[in-house]
């Protein structure tokens, strides 16, 4: 009996054995994971208890300093540029590896390889936009164009590749671990894709939501509902800017044929509502010290490991200190001790859509004009973790690649439509931030800036010698007058880009007489510019108020911007509440709705965290708007709504005008049944969530949340971050999206800089400086962003010399 008994037990023992090696689905094999020399419990082990004091790295000319700083802040020291960008991709590797991988995978379509079949689709239309195909032309430009980027490219690269070569199974990072698997090595290829990459995160495009509107409204109503041009634009460059070059000639074609069908198809992802950024410089003529000022904070994703990673690179010919993108070379918003320059999207429309009629069902050739043109196939193979590999057959045409037909996205509907993009031409974005980081004036600038294809941006620039200027920068196509608004006939020659707006006749200011430079994501002139600029999601809450605070603002310090950077004052709703409250009237049913009216009544505007009237605001406005257009929602086809500015311009201007009036009802509406519509679904909204959450003061409602970047990953994330603001404010952070940076220079004899972002430099959960700047972040401090000496002992955590 003892051998039956010892014979179960080592059966149950083998049993268990494989059980723990073997993955089951998307869950790893156990025992690897819970090994105490190499699991989880390695990542528990903050970065400074690893420090080195010496690590080898070969094709080094010279020794390397890496002095980290009490946020391990790394400060790196080096005799050569390739020294530096070596270090550099060995440094970010070391502490945000996973991260590098991961966004470049998702660049690629590559997804599938980690998580299996869920992710097929994302894959597919990762490739089918080409944004790997558009990696493949900026290298190929790179390598016949600029053989001194590409060199740096690759000594970046090779010092990635040396941390993974060295990196033990107890180092790896915790979320290969769970997702089982390990990384590849590193390529020239990767940090342009990652470039790519940002392109597709800041660049949309509503052609296919136009077209259904001009269809479902005719162009009339079209261009009352959605003016290119509303009342009261404030854009980047100052009004009335006169422009001193003569505008290349642009032919309208005498007749436009468009593709005039109703889409029901599906839209491509789109930047996430809150995406967009603020920066600005004023002169010494309106600065306390006399010297010129520069403030950026991008708003992204709020997410762990944070986007960015600071660094400071320091060469004999320069130092240059702020925000990096981990897998990408330089800093990309920050200063040097000449300069400093910042970033928002430019939100411009570089990507058109042409329905493609093909000769027949084999797709070798479509129309064009009077002839049938080639086509070309790209095979795509997406490798699914646990599944064979899947094959998707891409079709080329000399638009782009045919993005939607009847296998893709289109509800099965025999429609073809490629898409034309100038991320799918050659280009080199890297030497932008090359150049920039070593820049020593105006003219620098712009030399770095005329490199830049995409995403369009709005590059801010101040310098020591006293210039402020903000130049809007890209390849912007040559368009007639609403070419590229809706979808367009592939077949038709006179629908074809005329070539592209020179450089030196992008926007521009250089030193305005009205004492700085702003933007915030708007429209980039005004109507004056001479050529055709488009875009549906321009802003027009936070740049007014930017441009109206810096207006009045006088003897301005490093705190006045800092705190101009948190100003949670919500504009749209000074605007719209005082119409919302006049239109309601009497609101006497419910005891509830004096307690509610008595709030917002009493409000001064700010949406502070501890509020409770932007809360109020936020949902009856909601209510309001999708009462005003609930018809037009109905629509079947995609389409997209006015703007919260242009609904708050009717309300004032035409509330009892036909646009309120539902055409399937008796009565007559106007603005006021929608507002006293929407206000008694606030009131419902507000019973339930007092009853079941209690306190609805605008930090607890809106719950603003860091999330890592794989979102099952909740216990790697941040929740509940108390801190006011919110989308067309300021301080732009709503739930989920927010200042992923905030930088602010003084461009003084010394420079002086402080910065913060919602994270840690580590993208490591289980280390101390994963998460240590949230709070600092969430009340509106700042970190000491000042130039470190190689010498300079004070506030160091560790150092080390590779070698």
């Amino acid at each position: 009996m003892r051998y039956v008994g010892f014979l179960i037990i080592l059966v149950l023992t083998l049993a268990l054995a494989i059980a723990v090696s073997t993955p089951f689905g998307a869950i790893p094999p156990l025992a690897p994971l819970l090994d105490p020399n190499h699991g989880f419990w390695q990542n528990s082990i903050s970065e400074d208890a690893l420090a080195d004091e010496e690590l080898e790295l070969t094709n080094l000319s010279g020794e390397v300093k890496v002095v980290y700083d009490e946020n391990l802040i790394p400060n790196i020291f080096a005799n050569t540029q390739a020294d530096l960008y070596r270090a550099q991709g060995y440094i970010t590797a070391k502490h945000r590896l996973w991260q590098m991988e991961f966004q470049t995978m998702a660049a690629a379509g590559r997804i599938s390889e980690i998580v299996g079949p869920l992710a097929i689709d994302l894959d597919r239309m990762t490739r089918r936009k080409g944004l790997a195909y558009g990696a493949e032309k900026g290298m190929k430009f790179i390598e016949e164009t600029d053989p001194e980027s590409l060199k740096l490219l690759e000594a970046y690269a090779d010092g990635v590749n040396q941390y993974i070569d060295q990196l033990s199974a107890a180092r790896l990072p915790v979320e290969y671990k769970i997702l089982n698997y390990r990384p590849e090595h590193w390529s020239s290829f990767k940090s342009i894709l990652l470039l790519k990459y940002m392109t597709d995160m800041l660049v949309g495009d509503r052609d296919l939501e136009y077209s259904n509107l001009r269809k479902l409204l005719g162009d009339v109503m079209l261009d009352k509902l959605y003016p290119e041009y509303p009342i009261g634009v404030d854009p980047i460059i100052e009004s009335g800017h006169k422009w001193d070059f003569d505008p290349l000639l642009i032919s309208r074609p005498d007749s436009i044929n468009y593709a005039d069908d109703q889409l029901i198809i599906d839209p491509l992802p789109q930047p996430e509502e809150g995406t967009g950024s603020n920066n600005w410089a004023v002169s010494g003529s309106k600065t306390e010290s006399g010297n010129p000022i520069l403030a950026n904070d991008p708003h992204l994703s709020l997410n762990l490991p944070s986007l960015w990673y600071s660094m400071q690179l320091t060469t004999p010919e320069h130092s240059v200190k702020g925000a990096t993108l981990p897998g990408a070379l330089g800093v990309i918003s920050g200063f040097n001790e000449n300069i400093a320059w910042g970033v928002t999207n430019a939100t411009r429309d570089t990507r058109d859509w042409y329905k493609i009629t093909f000769q027949d069902a084999s797709r070798k050739a479509f129309r064009y004009g009077e002839k049938w043109e080639q086509t070309s196939f790209r095979i795509e193979e997406i490798k699914v973790k646990g599944e064979e590999v899947f094959h998707d057959t891409v079709v080329y045409t000399h638009y782009g690649p045919v993005v939607y037909d009847k296998t893709f996205k289109s509800n099965r509907q025999d429609v073809n439509f490629a898409l034309k993009w100038n991320v799918h031409e050659g280009s080199n974005e890297q030497k932008t931030f090359l150049l920039l980081n070593a820049a020593k004036d105006y003219e620098d600038y712009n030399a770095a800036l005329d490199n830049f294809t995409a995403p369009a941006q709005n590059f801010v620039f101040a310098s020591k010698s006293g210039d402020i200027a903000m130049r809007i920068q890209g390849k912007f196509p040559l368009k007639w007058k609403g070419q590229g608004k809706f979808f367009m006939d592939g077949s038709d020659p006179q629908m074809e880009w005329q070539g592209y707006i020179p450089n030196e006749q992008n926007a521009n200011t250089l030193n305005p007489s009205r004492g700085f430079v702003s933007s915030a994501n708007q429209h980039p002139t005004d109507s004056t510019y001479p050529y055709y600029v488009f875009d549906n999601s321009y802003e027009f809450y936070r740049n007014r108020r930017l441009n109206s605070r810096l207006q009045e603002m006088t003897n301005i310090t490093i705190e006045d911007m800092q705190s101009l950077q948190f100003d949670d004052y919500y504009l749209h709703a000074a605007e719209a509440l005082p119409i919302m409250l006049d239109l309601l009237g009497e609101y006497e049913n419910q005891s509830d709705a004096k307690k509610y009216i008595s709030l917002l009544k009493e409000w001064d505007y700010y949406a502070d965290p501890n509020q409770k009237a932007p809360t109020l605001f936020y949902i009856w406005w909601r209510k309001i708007y999708s009462e005003i257009w609930k018809e037009l929602s109905q629509n079947k086809a995609p389409i997209v709504l006015p703007t919260y500015y242009q609904t708050v311009l009717f309300l004032k201007n035409e509330p009892t005008g036909e646009l309120f009036d539902f055409k399937n009802t008796a009565e007559i509406e106007t603005a006021a049944t929608h507002i006293k519509q929407g206000f008694i679904q606030m009131i419902e909204v507000m019973k339930t969530w007092e009853a079941e959450e209690g306190d609805f003061s605008w930090a607890n409602y809106k719950r603003t949340s860091i999330q890592h970047l794989v979102p099952q990953f909740k216990s790697f994330s941040v929740q509940n971050v108390y801190t006011g603001g919110g989308a067309g404010i300021l301080n732009a952070t709503s739930e989920r999206h927010g200042a992923s940076w905030r930088m602010v220079v003084e461009l003084g004899s010394e420079v002086k800089a402080f910065g913060i972002y919602p994270g840690g430099q580590s993208g490591n959960p289980g280390s101390k400086f994963y998460s240590n700047f949230i709070q600092k972040w969430a009340d509106g401090e700042y970190l000491n962003f000042d130039l470190r000496k190689p010498d300079q002992t004070e506030g160091v955590l560790f150092q080390t010399i590779l070698k």
